[in-house]
């Protein structure tokens, strides 16, 4: 399984999360939750960044349900996204 499509699984599941900076980006850019989902669930991988601490995050290239292009990083634990 692909890293997108365990990521995809995991919002699926809603087995994820949005931390506290992700939630004020969100809506300083007028995007909901399902905005995400949906540009995770239909997007693409732009970009693989692993030099990140927390380790290997993604930038996920998407729409938002009004169809405007967003990017949205993600990472992932074993078990869940954030």
């Amino acid at each position: 399984m692909s890293d997108l499509q365990r990521i995809r699984q995991l919002v699926i599941d809603r087995r994820y999360y949005l931390s506290t900076h992700a939630e004020e980006e969100m809506w300083a850019d007028g995007l909901e939750r399902l905005d995400i989902e949906r540009c995770i669930l239909r997007g693409r991988i732009e970009k693989r960044m692993t030099e990140d601490v927390r380790g290997t995050r993604y930038r996920i290239e998407g729409r938002a349900r009004d169809a405007g292009s967003f990017t949205w990083s993600a990472g992932f634990t074993r078990s869940r996204i954030c």
